[in-house]
């Protein structure tokens, strides 16, 4: 058997390890005290003990970077359930699980969020990661608007946009923040917004 192969393996064991060495780096930067000014590419490389072109060959771009932690972030905070919550026949449902799986995501790593989301308005590389994130819990938002209101005539208030705008606030990681407090009890938040789901599904 060549030794190809194996040598093509443990190559990409090292690639895979950098990748999330850095990753790692960039977490850690986020979290820390001084993360607002310290967060650049050349910081997240002498975190991780890797070059600065290193970063780039592994992920592209800053942006490609932070799209690469925001995946990570993701499956750490297990938004693969989404997939379950869209299967759920009953749409009513579908939405309140929508907003436990969200606020669970939120808590996962709230220091790392909060970072990321008040840079976003600062950095437009992080920015336009985050809206683009925001714009696609919209557009789920819309799509269980949308079935509520095939489903249940009336359901989804008389402007079903208006309802999206109010889910979009109400399932974001500002209004989790606030909910939460310094304690961050997940259930806590859930009870809570899942109380005010029918004030929103009535707006008119």
């Amino acid at each position: 058997m060549s030794p190809r192969p194996y040598r093509m393996g443990q190559r990409q064991a090292i690639v895979d390890q950098t990748r999330e060495r850095i990753l790692a780096a960039a977490r850690a930067l986020l979290a820390a005290p001084s993360g607002y000014r310290s967060f650049t590419v050349d910081a997240v490389a002498q975190t991780a003990d890797v070059a600065r072109p290193t970063v780039y060959y592994q992920f592209g771009s800053k942006r490609g970077l932070i799209e690469a932690l925001c995946d990570d972030l993701a499956a750490a905070g297990r938004m693969d359930d989404l997939a379950a919550v869209f299967g759920e026949p009953d749409p009513l449902l579908s939405l309140e699980r929508l907003v436990a799986v969200f606020a669970r995501f939120w808590v996962s790593d709230r220091p790392v969020t909060r970072r990321l989301r008040a840079l976003a308005a600062l950095d437009p590389d992080i920015g336009q990661v985050i809206s683009a994130r925001d714009e696609r819990r919209r557009e789920a938002l819309g799509v269980l608007v949308g079935r509520i209101g095939a489903a249940l005539p009336g359901g989804a208030g008389r402007d079903p946009a208006a309802v999206v705008d109010v889910l979009q606030a109400l399932t974001s990681f500002e209004t989790f923040d606030v909910i939460a407090g310094p304690d961050g009890d997940v259930d806590y938040v859930v009870r809570t917004l899942l109380q005010l789901l029918p004030a929103a599904l009535a707006v008119t």
